[in-house]
């Protein structure tokens, strides 16, 4: 086989891991402006149809506006709902949020702090109901007045007696409580949840992630109670 010419190796390369798997660059997220006659619906944005929508969502709302979006998913939220404890201003409290979005929790939770570290989250907060709570005690009250029925509060922490999630029925209506990455539920959360739950570990450390363990416990119960007939789940 003849020697091929040497080619000049494109500047990015050498920024790039040997493992990158776009080493052209990333690929471009959404669309660009809407082609052909606009749309007669008020559920689009002028302006993302003018200039495109490049926002991290599923082509089902590509150029509808905020307002939009959040209407429709209202009318598909599932019956869990998510709490985090935030004393120390979490990093994972961001991407629990996004996990809640992925997963279409009812709502999500904030207790203690208001502020909380949204870097993680990638706007998606803007499409999921976030509420304050100041402390656990408020957050049961609400959960126990909510239309429906009472929402069961349970919290995940390794502590003796604790449900086994993998083998435990999980209830259709809950709210999914977690705790600061390290110390875990504060004492006030685990005396105000309902029940307390635990994942299986088999190796050496003592804990996993917060924000792992809250996407485990959503996903079970995607498992146990999601709707998993239609094809708007799979998304590939």
């Amino acid at each position: 086989m003849p020697d091929q010419p040497d080619r000049p190796e494109p500047a990015s390369a050498a920024r790039r891991a040997p493992y990158d798997p776009m080493p052209h660059g990333p690929a471009e997220v959404g669309v660009g402006p809407w082609a052909g006659p606009w749309p007669d619906d008020e559920r689009y944005d002028p302006v993302l149809l003018a200039e495109g929508d490049r926002r991290n969502v599923v082509d089902r709302y590509r150029y509808w506006t905020l307002e939009a979006i959040v209407a429709d998913l209202d009318t598909r939220r599932h019956d869990f709902h998510v709490a985090i404890e935030n004393w120390q201003h979490d990093f994972n409290i961001g991407t629990i949020v996004r996990t809640a979005n992925a997963f279409l929790a009812a709502e999500v939770h904030i207790v203690g702090n208001r502020r909380w570290n949204r870097r993680g989250a990638m706007v998606t907060d803007r499409y999921q109901h976030v509420r304050h709570h100041p402390d656990v005690e408020e957050l049961s009250g609400y959960l126990k007045e909510r239309p429906g029925g009472p929402v069961t509060l349970l919290g995940i922490d390794n502590l003796p007696g604790s449900a086994h999630l993998e083998t435990m029925t999980v209830p259709r209506r809950v709210c999914f409580l977690f705790g600061q990455e390290g110390p875990g539920l504060s004492e006030g959360a685990r005396v105000a949840c309902d029940g307390t739950f635990s994942i299986a570990q088999f190796g050496s450390t003592r804990s996993i992630n917060a924000s792992a363990a809250a996407a485990i416990a959503m996903h079970t119960w995607i498992r146990e109670h999601a709707d998993l007939s239609g094809d708007d789940a799979w998304r590939g």
